[in-house]
């Protein structure tokens, strides 16, 4: 196996092994997952043995919307490299880009551009405390690995441990940075309410996920805006996650509320790197307050990329497709559910899904369910980010090799020691040190 060979090397010379801890093997098939591509194109992965799978997990962690390799936006990005991907003058393309965003989002005014979504929130943020004058964040999800982020943690180990990453660690944030971020839970108004009491003249900001496993219920989002703006902060969110698959522009949109700043990155550029912090001119022009800048935001390859994945998104629909293929792959997991009487927990949007089994095995039998789907060719984990590229033919061939999993997942409660049938340890549940 090249791939865990490869591994094994990477994990002594590049610290954590990966650049992004939702790629580590460690968290899905210890010792057996493949780990590295060779090649890909739309939803096929072909890994350094020559082996070919579907991929029908998180698609480049959400990255890719329209499937990999997409002809149309390599295509932009290859004309962008021959034309000059970087000189001492800037690319038209990201006026380009600013004007469709600020199209796609008329309640948006001005955008200022990143390449990854963790340092788009920190762009956010920044911007926000520039425009206030104030210090302190109040925060609902996950929003990368920044300082600003990880700040909560000094206050409490287990304080983001809610926000999708338990066990994120606060070493080597500075201290002093202890009390500036406040974390509360979606829907909770009592921990928002009290963060405003003890806190409100100090915030700069209340920053949220509009959606990641369920809409909000209706009049939450705009009652948390209400909140923020009484008490002088700025209303952030972060689309990172959720945006463009449910409509084109972000969840927001859908929802009907209108923030100050919404940030994009992720799907934006269908696998290239791009980001975007889209909001109001009162709070974006605070920028010019605030030193912001880096020569990589300049290159021309990351807007290219997001013009043409927004382009084909827009002429394809192609948020329908992905809403048609997760729908139908939360009902091959009911379906298998019933057909093997395991007890599941489906959750998320349909493009965005996923499933937990019963709670006192879940780490054992999701590892074994990813086991057994690697065998039959497939790439998966307990959730899924659907593509516009992923086809019904694909979820049909996903549901015969998910009903032989369920089954051996039964047959392996029923022999009273699951963990006996893996191949190697059990999954990781997030964020650890590796040894």
């Amino acid at each position: 196996m090249k791939g865990q060979e490869r591994y094994r090397q990477a994990k002594q010379i590049i610290p954590g092994g990966t650049q992004l801890l939702s790629k580590r093997p460690e968290l899905y098939l210890p010792e057996r997952w493949p780990a590295y591509y060779a090649r890909a194109k739309g939803v096929e992965v072909w890994d350094l043995d020559g082996n070919r799978f579907i991929d029908m997990m998180s698609t480049a962690i959400g990255g890719c919307p329209l499937g990999f390799a997409d002809d149309d936006v390599n295509a932009a990005v290859k004309t962008a490299i021959d034309l000059g991907s970087a000189t001492s003058l800037n690319c038209h393309e990201e006026v380009d880009l600013a004007e469709l965003l600020v199209e796609l989002h008329p309640w948006a005014e001005m955008v200022r551009f990143g390449r990854s979504g963790g340092e788009a929130m920190a762009i956010a943020v920044r911007i926000a405390r520039a425009a206030t004058g104030r210090d302190c964040v109040a925060i609902c999800g996950y929003h990368g690995w920044h300082d600003w982020y990880l700040a909560a943690n000094l206050a409490s180990d287990t304080a983001l441990d809610g926000h999708l990453l338990p066990g994120l660690s606060p070493a080597g944030v500075p201290r002093a940075l202890a009390g500036t971020t406040l974390p509360f839970h979606f829907g909770n108004d009592a921990e928002l309410d009290g963060i405003l009491r003890a806190h409100g003249t100090e915030l700069a900001a209340v920053v949220m996920e509009p959606v990641r496993y369920e809409d909000p219920q209706p009049g939450y989002l705009e009652s948390v805006k209400r909140r923020a703006h009484a008490a002088g902060a700025v209303f952030v969110l972060d689309e990172i996650t959720a945006a463009w698959r449910t409509n084109l522009g972000g969840s927001h949109l859908r929802l009907g509320v209108v923030p100050d700043v919404a940030v994009f990155a992720k799907a934006l550029g269908n696998g290239f790197p791009i980001a975007a912090i889209v909001g109001t001119r009162a709070v974006m022009d605070a920028a010019q307050k605030t030193f912001i800048s880096s020569t990589n935001w300049t290159e021309r390859t990351g807007p290219a990329a997001a013009l043409s994945t927004i382009q084909k998104m827009r002429a394809t629909n192609a948020q329908h497709t992905m809403i048609a293929m997760g729908t139908r792959v939360q009902q091959v997991w009911r379906d298998a559910a019933t057909e093997y009487d395991l007890r599941i927990e489906v959750h998320g949007l349909p493009p965005l899904t996923g499933f937990g089994f019963e709670k006192d095995t879940t780490a054992v039998l999701a590892t074994l369910f990813t086991q057994e789907m690697l065998e039959r060719g497939f790439l998966a984990c307990p959730s899924f980010y659907a593509t516009s590229a992923h086809t019904n033919a694909h979820v049909d061939s996903y549901a015969a090799a998910c009903r032989a999993a369920f089954a051996s997942v039964r047959a392996a409660l029923a022999s009273g020691e699951p963990e006996s049938k893996l191949k190697g340890p059990v999954a990781h549940r997030g964020f650890a040190r590796l040894t």
